[in-house]
């Protein structure tokens, strides 16, 4: 049974010098006995492998040449994290096939070998178990391979461009917090000495269900880096002045009455964010919400529920869908789909048409 190709690696020669070995093709030299600039070379060597020189057709560029799209494209996106992550298993898989091999049924195959590691042993770390990964992540990364298809078809690198299968869109969550739910969890963050910072980021994704990196990177002057309160106008700014437009709108929104009065406190313990430990920064809450949500006794809860509460409320309430719209930054068709049906006039003339005696 012929053994499965190991890919590109490094290969030292007695001489020192490091080398790319490859399936298939002649050693290449680095040029340096340093293993870190031999690292360097290789993860060049892969982002160029399969690449030619000018436009291709579909069956002469592999998908590993794709990585254009990487290195060209995903350095002036707000989140480039995002498409790296999805760019590394997507090249485990159809790194060595050609562009033309990508179709229905390579894609379903693909999401039927995605697996995440599961339990692990706790002394040696070792995997377990593997489980397989949701709907919604192999629906992103297909994603960022048919947008990484359309950059390169459209920057000229590419002459056409076959259809990507995807996944069908998993349905939008419905899970938000009662008061008492609320309550609870925001007691549990209160009462531990190590979570007094977690309080502060449960009360601003309650009252302005802005999410969780915004949240992290709320400050009370204006800056570039993140978004700032304005205490003496009563505005929060989700975005720093450099900080660019993306999808996920990051409006200027009133602060409530409530929450101002808790930012005005904090403000004059000298911190220059507003979720913060000590006067420092917090960069992470893992640790501490998991903690909470187990002291609360709530098990399926994210911080992003917070938001999905915070506009779950302001629907309940009988807030105007324009304003709930524009408030929290949602798009009018999300907040109808999502969460339209909480609004007290949902489907309300319907109901009173079929209820109007004839």
């Amino acid at each position: 049974m012929p053994q499965k190709a190991k890919g590109a690696r490094l290969h030292q020669r007695k001489t020192g010098i490091w080398y790319i070995r490859d399936t298939g093709r002649h050693d290449i030299s680095t040029g340096t006995r340093s293993r870190r600039d031999a690292e360097i070379a290789l993860a060049n060597y892969i982002a160029t492998r399969g690449r030619p020189t000018g436009p291709a057709a579909a069956e002469e560029m592999t998908v590993g040449g794709l990585s254009i799209y990487g290195t060209e494209h995903a350095p002036h996106v707000a989140d480039p994290v995002r498409i790296a992550c999805a760019i590394l298993p997507l090249d485990r898989f159809f790194g060595g096939l050609k562009v033309s091999a990508v179709t229905g049924a390579t894609c379903r195959r693909y999401g039927n070998t995605r697996v995440k590691p599961g339990k692990r042993d706790p002394e040696t770390k070792e995997v377990l178990e593997w489980l397989p990964v949701s709907p919604g992540t192999i629906r992103r990364e297909l994603g960022v391979l048919r947008a990484a298809l359309q950059y390169c078809h459209r920057e000229g690198h590419l002459l056409s461009v076959p259809g990507v299968a995807l996944p069908d869109r998993p349905p939008s969550k419905d899970r938000w917090l009662t008061e008492k739910e609320a309550a609870r969890l925001l007691r549990a963050a209160w009462r531990n000495p190590h979570s007094k910072h977690l309080a502060r980021f449960i009360l601003v994704g309650l009252y302005t269900g802005t999410r969780k990196t915004a949240i992290l990177g709320l400050q009370y002057h204006p800056n570039t880096t993140g978004g700032w309160v304005d205490l003496e106008r009563g505005l929060m700014h989700r975005r720093g002045n450099a900080q660019r437009e993306t999808k996920k709108r990051q409006t200027t929104a009133r602060i409530p009455q409530r929450l101002l009065a808790h930012l005005r406190r904090w403000a004059g313990a000298g911190s220059r964010h507003v979720v913060s430990e000590g006067g420092a920064r917090i960069g992470d809450i893992k640790t501490a919400w998991r903690r909470a949500c187990r002291e609360a006794g709530l098990a399926d809860v994210t911080p992003h529920t917070l938001r999905h509460t915070a506009i779950t409320w302001a629907m309940q309430n009988g807030a105007q869908k324009w304003d709930v719209a524009g408030y929290f930054g949602v798009s009018m068709e999300t907040l109808e789909r999502t969460y339209g049906h909480h609004h007290p006039d949902y489907q309300a003339t319907a109901v009173e048409a079929m209820e109007r005696r004839r």
